[in-house]
């Protein structure tokens, strides 16, 4: 089999974010934390903040074309759902958003989108959870900025400590630091966001969305988050449908990414071919799968696709399939690499026999990171 690691790694550095936009990242949703924090119009409602989404989840691929990046943040009120309508409780961060970023901001359905001429953020504030449960979403196991790829020990436990600061431990909170990797993870409860439209409070659970993909990531070697990048990336290279995209598409390859995969190569070819193996009947029966989330059952990821078009994302996905097959399959890797190249654009490296070299070795390197229902 062609698992071709060194051009595997060469392509995912093309499509991950650069250092410029991780940057820019990091300036962005640290600033809005810290002015957040800080702000005294919202002392009395703020009790912590965290980041969520690809970002934090190290599955973001870069922006195609002129886009920006973006970031999600979420921050933890004491707004009780049951005395604050959704409306108002968002209306709370008005005056927060007119002086910090005036004519940068906006009303989204659940969130503020606010757009820099760097980066995008998507702020979503949430109702007062148990005092419990704020102690938790207080700690740095919660509030740290790092992702998967950062800190591939990451755990909900309090003596978790960010990789970076870890340097600086004193003995004692190094010890405490190695019995948290081992002691049971917290409970956590989902978070209640508002739907200003619908107006009503919804659930989320987007710790329990990083904590899955952390164990699935473990499960598969650490090549799940290479595996999702990739197809990411190969769904942002064709015209299709609005939906699926995102994350349901991020959600749909976890439950078809078998454990035990050796190669971001394998995982990008049995995802495929699970996804056209499973949604074959669907497709046939003019219906969508229910996919529950991670966090919260009762939410079905797929729930704004139509049949028609994840038909239509179905016929991109069949063919994909037969491509990754055919390269992965292909005994030679000049040409294997050149089959990916159909499948995955010009962002795959193009072997350099067909430019007068040597091809690069194809043996095992280290990967990132360490079915339908």
């Amino acid at each position: 089999m062609a698992t071709l690691p060194t051009y595997f790694d060469g392509f995912l550095k093309d499509v991950r974010p650069t250092k410029n936009q991780r940057d820019d990242l990091k300036t962005g949703h640290t600033t809005l934390r810290t002015r957040l924090r800080a702000d005294d119009g919202l002392s009395a409602v703020y009790v912590s903040d965290f980041l969520q989404g690809s970002y934090r989840r190290s599955t973001v691929v870069r922006p195609k074309g002129d886009s920006r990046s973006d970031v999600d943040i979420i921050v933890v009120t004491r707004m009780d759902k049951n005395e604050y309508a959704p409306e108002v409780a968002m209306g709370a961060f008005v005056p927060f958003l007119e002086k910090f970023y005036k004519d940068k901001w906006d009303w989204q359905g659940r969130s503020f989108g606010i757009e820099l001429s760097y980066v995008k953020l998507d702020l979503v504030i949430t109702a007062a959870p148990s005092e419990v449960q704020q102690g938790i979403l207080s700690t740095k196991a919660v509030t740290t900025d790092e992702g998967l790829d950062e800190a591939l020990d990451w755990r909900l436990v309090k003596g978790w400590v960010p990789v970076e600061e870890r340097s600086l431990l004193r003995f004692a909170d190094s010890i405490t630091l190695q019995k948290s990797l081992t002691e049971p993870e917290w409970k956590v409860e989902p978070l209640w966001i508002p739907d200003r439209d619908a107006h009503r409070w919804d659930e989320t659970h987007p710790l329990a969305q990083i904590a899955w993909t952390r164990d699935k990531n473990k499960n598969c070697s650490g090549y799940y988050l290479g595996t999702v990048q990739a197809l990411k990336w190969w769904r942002r290279s064709f015209d299709a449908p609005k939906y699926p995209k995102g994350y349901p598409v991020e959600h749909l390859i976890g439950v078809c990414c078998p454990n035990g995969i050796s190669s971001v190569a394998e995982g990008v070819v049995l995802s495929l071919e699970a996804m056209v193996r499973e949604g074959a009947f669907y497709v046939a029966t003019g219906t969508v799968p229910v996919l529950p989330d991670h966090g919260v059952p009762s939410h079905n990821v797929m729930g704004r696709v139509s049949a028609e078009d994840f038909a239509a994302f179905y016929k991109h996905v069949e063919g994909a399939a037969t491509i990754a097959r055919e390269a992965y399959d292909e005994p030679d890797t000049a040409q294997s690499a050149l089959r990916w190249r159909d499948l995955f654009g010009n962002k795959f490296p193009e072997p350099p026999t067909q430019k007068g070299g040597f091809s690069p070795r194809d043996s095992v390197s280290t990967p990132l990171g360490s079915r339908f229902a």
